[in-house]
C-alpha cells in the first residue's frame, strides 16, 4: 500500500485517467474528489461489499426456495406530457 500525505487542494494521479483530490480536512474526516472516465466504477468500500455479497447469495441461493412464479404485474398507464 502506497501511504503519502496530502493538503487540501492537493492530486495524486492513477493511471492517466483517475485524479484524486483532497476537497477537506475536518479533524478524523477526510473529503476527496475522484474523477474517473465512466468505464471506471468507483464504489465506496462498504457499499461494494454489500453489494458483492447480496450478488454472491443471489447466485448461490437454494432453487427450492425461490417461488415457483412471479407476480405478475399490472400495466401502468401513461399519460400526455402536460396532462
Amino acid at each position: 500500500m502506497l501511504i503519502i500525505t496530502r493538503r487540501p487542494g492537493e492530486k495524486l494521479m492513477i493511471g492517466d485517467d483517475v485524479v484524486i483530490e483532497v476537497i477537506e480536512v475536518s479533524g478524523s474526516s477526510v473529503r476527496i474528489g475522484i474523477a474517473a472516465p465512466k468505464s471506471v466504477p468507483v464504489y465506496r468500500e462498504e457499499i461494494y461489499s454489500a453489494v458483492k455479497a447480496e450478488n454472491t447469495a443471489a447466485a448461490t441461493a437454494d432453487p427450492g426456495q425461490l417461488p415457483e412464479e412471479l407476480p405478475a404485474q399490472s400495466p401502468q398507464k401513461s399519460s400526455p406530457p402536460g396532462s
